[in-house]
């Protein structure tokens, strides 16, 4: 209220019931959001567009609706983002928010540490078995409608890369993309690690997590493992038995003889180098089974880069 005791009265901006007009398409790098009001799928606001109630930023990439330009009413904002760590590619350090261009190829921008790129050129429909209805149909191509148009270019668009090192890999109109796994969250015993890739069948990018086991948690390790005389690292080591495995109080329904990653007499740590995934099946008591994807480790190599598991800043 202001010093004379008369209030502002806010524009509505929301009406129910709802009225939605037909989902937009939003170009590459644009969130499809439902508004503000929880009706309708809107493309998400980008940074420096007006914003309100309704129309808001887009929160894949960490903006906000600022109104503070807007006293004393505050109903229309700007997008802006909000402050949070930069990122760092190639040597080179950008601020949250900061849109550049590593080569001519893609268009990226920097959200709170994490990098998202866009293709700069979006490739032209390879031939299509379809013809416009407008068009004059030619002898054995058949005439498509605007829906199936449209699904062929969203499939297209599946094949473009994001900015990463080669190679991919190309399956079923899908190219498979990951992000590499994260240390195992726990130094000894069963920890777990994660990724994001798009490797399912709706070839969408989501978070994939899996069971890790680097070493048993053992009073004595060194005693344990024997160090062939004249080095000072064991890179992998077995126990003499198989065993199973015990998760959340649950234990696998098979015994598992894993190979694990050894010690050194030095100041270097041993990690896993090469390994496959497997699926276990865990039985708990009076509670049925769950399976989980696990690291099968194969091989392991000793270096003198050790950092603790979990620490997400190890490799600045």
């Amino acid at each position: 209220p202001s010093e004379t005791g008369e209030g502002h009265q806010r524009k509505e901006v929301c009406r129910w019931p709802c009225r939605c007009p037909p989902v937009p398409t939003c170009t590459p790098g644009v969130s499809l959001v439902k508004d503000g009001c929880g009706c309708c799928k809107v493309c998400a606001k980008q940074s420096g567009e007006t914003c309100n109630e309704a129309d808001i930023c887009d929160p894949h990439k960490g903006l906000y609706c600022d109104y503070s330009a807007d006293e004393p009413r505050y109903e229309t904002g700007v997008c802006a983002y909000l402050v949070a760590v930069g990122c760092e590619i190639n040597g080179a350090y950008y601020l949250n928010g900061q849109t550049f261009q590593p080569n001519p190829l893609y268009k990226c921008l920097c959200v709170s540490g994490a990098i998202g790129c866009t293709p700069v050129f979006t490739p032209k429909l390879t031939a299509s078995p379809c013809t416009r209805v407008t068009g004059r149909k030619k002898p054995g191509q058949a005439i498509c409608g605007r829906g199936q148009h449209k699904q062929l270019q969203s499939t297209n668009y599946r094949l473009m890369s994001a900015y990463r090192s080669l190679p991919l890999v190309l399956k079923k109109k899908c190219l498979v993309q990951a992000t590499p796994w994260t240390p195992c969250s726990r130094t000894c015993g069963i920890g777990i690690s994660s990724r994001v890739t798009n490797e399912n069948r709706k070839c969408e990018m989501k978070k994939e997590k899996r069971l890790c086991l680097i070493q048993p948690c053992l009073t004595n390790i060194p005693k344990t493992i024997k160090i062939p005389k004249g080095r000072t690292c064991q890179p992998t080591f077995q126990l003499p038995t198989a065993e199973k495995l015990v998760f959340s109080g649950c234990s696998t329904t098979q015994s598992y003889k894993l190979t694990f990653c050894g010690v050194c007499l030095d100041k270097r740590c041993c990690i896993p180098n090469k390994s496959k995934m497997i699926t276990v099946q865990f039985e708990c008591p009076n509670e049925g089974f769950f399976k989980w994807k696990m690291m099968w480790i194969t091989s392991c190599v000793c270096q003198r880069i050790c950092s603790a598991p979990g620490d997400i800043f190890s490799e600045l």
